[in-house]
């Protein structure tokens, strides 16, 4: 079976005594840790007991394809109820888990729940269809989140460590987190303990700790790290620089981030741009123009950005922002590599952009894309 998105919160808590499997799959590594650590906490207690929780791997299942289903039989020594974590399953281990999936429930509130952790499937996978297809095994996709999810995690982050966050500060947390769910966890973590708050608690950990996150604190903290690539890899694309937004572009896919997540930051910049473009060319200054923007550009990139405003003609911010979209829907329909079909719309947009190297073919493929 499939868990709808509404329900996936309730089912980690508690999860229904009939599933005795549960395939946590899809893009976002750490956000499949975190889950799968969740459900193994709600079963076991805790994650690192050995008379509780047992630990497989793909390559232990595959030599032995017995040995899921000996653990998954196994009662516990100190009582309640086991569970047994598989990490970095693939379809090779889909015959044991659909041989154990098959068998007849045991029945017994001491059954052990199995919680198996995949990188991303397609639908055609062996491995998920051993689940979707069992009525004791339950299939959850973990997706990257997106600009509706991020900021209530964050919130969520921020609030366990007794902080909250100026709006220009959230906004800006969104834009430069949310590739994988741990490293948000862990970028949030270590702001809190810039802020002078414990992590984990939200207890004061030095004497004048602050309880709000401001702007400067999130760039101070978390630019370092989540920040600089991409930044430098939007202003790079709005300036036409393509050599430099290449080796931006392809450090940020080294480093993990993903493609629709590249094409939005860039669409982010574009679409600011187009804010200031658009209200210089209605004729406001444009200092007075740039201080429309929330949050307002980093003191260090404000010459840079008012520069490219002036230099982009609003109806070409709106071409090129219409690539991006059209880049993003093809990543998410077409057969292509998402890195390439964003290299592509990137590439294009810079030697377009004011002040590029261009032929005037060039300029008319993006104007009429």
């Amino acid at each position: 079976m499939k868990i709808a998105p509404r329900d996936i919160e309730q089912f980690l808590r508690a999860p229904p005594p009939g599933i005795r499997a549960v395939l946590l799959y899809g893009p976002d590594g750490g956000l499949v840790r975190e889950r799968a650590r969740a459900l193994v906490t709600a079963v076991a207690g805790d994650p690192g007991d050995p008379f509780r929780v047992a630990e497989l791997n793909s390559a232990e299942i595959k030599s032995d394809p017995a040995r899921l289903g000996d653990e998954a039989a196994a009662m516990s020594f100190t009582g309640g109820r086991r569970a047994v974590r598989v990490r970095d399953a693939d379809d090779g281990v889909a015959p044991a888990v659909a041989a154990l999936l098959s068998a007849a429930p045991g029945g017994s509130p001491t059954d052990s729940l199995i919680v198996v952790e995949a990188g991303d499937l397609p639908a055609r996978a062996a491995l998920r269809k051993a689940f979707e297809n069992a009525s004791g095994g339950a299939a959850l996709p973990c997706y990257r989140d997106d600009e509706r999810a991020l900021p209530a995690v964050i919130g969520e982050s921020l609030r366990a460590a007794g902080l909250s966050a100026a709006p220009d500060a959230l906004a800006f947390l969104a834009a430069n987190l949310g590739g994988d769910r741990m490293i948000t966890r862990r970028e949030l973590e270590k702001l809190a303990l810039y802020m002078g708050a414990d992590p984990d608690g939200g207890q004061s950990a030095a004497q004048g700790a602050r309880r709000r996150v401001e702007l400067d604190d999130a760039r101070a903290c978390v630019g370092d790290s989540a920040d600089l690539t991409l930044e430098d890899l939007v202003f790079a694309l709005g300036g036409g620089e393509l050599s430099a937004m290449e080796r931006s572009l392809d450090r940020a896919l080294r480093e993990g981030a993903n493609p629709v997540a590249i094409l939005r930051a860039a669409a982010r910049h574009l679409q600011r741009l187009h804010l200031v473009a658009g209200a210089i060319a209605g004729g406001a200054a444009p200092d007075a123009a740039m201080k429309t923007l929330r949050p307002a550009p980093f003191w260090k990139r404000v010459s840079k950005f008012k520069a490219q405003a002036q230099a982009w003609a609003p109806a070409r911010l709106g071409a090129a922002l219409a690539r991006l979209l059209e880049a993003e829907r093809a990543c998410k329909r077409s057969g292509a590599p998402a890195e390439l079909l964003c290299a592509e719309a990137m590439g294009a947009i810079a030697r377009c952009a004011p002040g590029a190297s261009r032929s005037r073919r060039e300029s008319r493929a993006v104007s009429a894309s």
